[in-house]
């Protein structure tokens, strides 16, 4: 028997939130159908939600499960596993306040709120739904929420990319510096085999050997041909006297 192949780990984690039957009044009759709503987290910090609908359940789920990909996002969660400053969010009929809570508060809140917040990796955090108990509003009010927050220097999604984009460009110095040593290194290696082969060459040192002995030779020559004059000068100059 073939061994079974191991199956791979999902990266992101889905969570069904509703599925209701919906209908859609025509003329003559009405058309059945299912309405799915599917949150997805990447078990870091992004979150998404989607929403389809569909004749049948499965097809709906699968619809949106494709637009929760489509319709992700960087959740703003500080070091505390908070939100930075307190937001309010009105969708519709329906509006979401979240608060900042300092360690220990835990999650507090309800409906649909709660599994979107719980989903994203908060833990102390304070929430406050007004005027409807809807599930699809109150979690489209708690993203549209979520979005708003600015100045991603409070976020850990930003600090964690910071931090390793630091890391990779300190691995990428520290390869240039290797790759650099190795080739001045080559070429060190490179100079000091071109000296000694120029200093083992024979030729070379036969023609230095001949070249000083050209230089000596052209010194005596030099010299034999002072002494010659002077002493042509002096047996001149002795003639000179004797015939006076």
């Amino acid at each position: 028997m073939a061994e079974r192949k191991e199956k791979t780990k999902k990266e992101f984690e889905e969570i069904l939130l509703e599925v209701r039957k919906v209908t859609r009044v025509t003329t003559g009759w009405r058309r059945m159908s299912f309405r799915a709503i599917i949150l997805v987290w990447d078990k870091k910090w992004k979150i998404g939600l989607g929403l389809s609908k569909w004749a049948d359940v499965t097809s709906a789920v699968k619809k949106a499960s494709n637009e929760a990909y489509k319709n992700m996002f960087n959740v703003p969660i500080t070091k505390e596993k908070s939100v930075p400053y307190a937001v309010t969010n009105k969708y519709k009929a329906c509006s979401v306040r979240l608060l900042p809570a300092t360690h220990g508060t835990w999650l507090k809140a309800g409906s649909s709120v709660r599994s979107v917040l719980d989903l994203a990796g908060y833990e102390n955090i304070l929430s406050k739904i007004i005027w409807s108990n809807n599930k699809l509003n109150n979690a489209i009010a708690t993203i549209n929420a979520l979005t708003q927050y600015k100045h991603q220097e409070h976020f850990m999604a930003f600090t964690t990319e910071k931090k390793e984009a630091e890391k990779v460009e300190k691995e990428d110095s520290k390869k240039l510096k290797k790759v650099d040593n190795n080739e001045d290194k080559k070429n060190i290696k490179k100079e000091t085999i071109s000296k000694d082969s120029v200093e083992k060459k024979p030729v070379e040192k036969k023609e230095i050997k001949k070249s000083t002995k050209d230089k000596l030779v052209a010194k005596k020559d030099t010299t034999k041909k002072d002494t010659t004059s002077k002493k042509t000068t002096s047996t001149k100059t002795a003639t000179k006297v004797v015939k006076k």
